[in-house]
């Protein structure tokens, strides 16, 4: 990987469940798993069914690295069963070099590590977490956290984001946190992802409100790619799915236009849609943004 690169490449951008078929070819059936190659580091933003796929690449190309061991981040929104279901069949979780960093909100305050177990629990699953190989360090986040990710000294460390003196250096990975509580029951973190002046805004699983959420707009000033959530059409969302938690991508387009992000995904598409489908609120969003696009598995986005 590319020393200075930062790269957003999509693994899974379906909600719900997994749909694979023909129907859903284009834009692909795996839930919600990003990958962030920011610098030297790999980030994984969820860990729904598309981190398999990540486990399987990762592995390849670590062998052709030497066989050097996978380092990864995973960054969890919530404890959703399509943002975790893939875990359990995440690869390097089985080899004894890997380190994973796995970082979420705590779930009506049960610390994360205990949520995760539940992802990974016999007789539903026939390993446990703490059987798995790898080093996991299992950590509960607050809104008021900022994570920073070291390149020159190779660590991961935790700071308050009000009372901590963090010292930023410019190799410094940036994560911060806007917790939202427009998703049934617990609400979902909202990631922005910092780096070298470039940034990304991951906004899965949330809602819109009357005139936008503006709490989110001010979170996603300016930033390089904004990720949001619009799973449902307008009618859809006008007739039956209001407060369940999702976005359309007209609210989508709000939140990138008032904030005046660079570029939008579209994502956590609707399970029951088709590819047809999705193109079709791909093409009504592009008339209101003509810089969006619907995510799909294999879309690279570079800043």
């Amino acid at each position: 990987m590319e020393s200075n690169a930062f790269i957003v490449r999509f693994w899974g951008a379906r909600g719900s469940y997994p749909v694979p078929g023909p129907n859903t070819l284009r834009y692909g059936g795996n839930t919600t798993c990003v990958e962030l190659q920011v610098g030297k580091h790999t980030i994984v933003l969820d860990a729904g069914t598309g981190i398999i796929n990540l486990g399987h690449n990762l592995l390849q190309r670590a062998k052709q690295n030497g066989g050097a061991p996978i380092i990864a981040t995973i960054l969890l929104t919530h404890m959703h069963h399509d943002h975790t279901q893939g875990f359990p069949y995440f690869l390097p979780a089985y080899i004894g070099t890997s380190v994973l960093h796995i970082l979420g909100p705590r779930t009506f305050e049960e610390e994360l590590e205990e949520s995760l177990k539940h992802a990974v629990l016999p007789p539903s699953f026939p390993v446990g977490l703490n059987e798995m190989p790898s080093f996991k360090v299992v950590r509960s986040l607050r809104e008021t956290d900022t994570v920073i990710l070291d390149q020159a000294r190779g660590d991961l460390r935790i700071y308050n984001t009000y009372h901590d003196h963090i010292g930023y250096t410019p190799d410094m990975v940036q994560v911060r946190i806007l917790k939202s509580y427009a998703h049934p029951r617990n609400g979902v973190f909202i990631y922005r992802i910092e780096w070298h002046g470039k940034s990304v805004v991951f906004a899965s699983d949330t809602e819109g409100y009357v005139d936008t959420d503006q709490r989110l707009v001010n979170f996603a000033r300016d930033t390089d790619l904004l990720i949001h959530d619009a799973q449902y059409s307008q009618r859809d969302y006008a007739t039956s799915k209001q407060g369940w938690g999702h976005s359309t991508p007209q609210m989508a387009c709000d939140v990138a236009r008032l904030c005046g992000a660079k570029r939008l995904v579209l994502f956590h598409h609707e399970p029951l849609y088709n590819d047809e489908m999705i193109a079709s609120l791909e093409q009504e969003a592009q008339q209101l943004l003509p810089n969006t696009v619907a995510a799909y598995e294999g879309l690279d986005i570079e800043l």
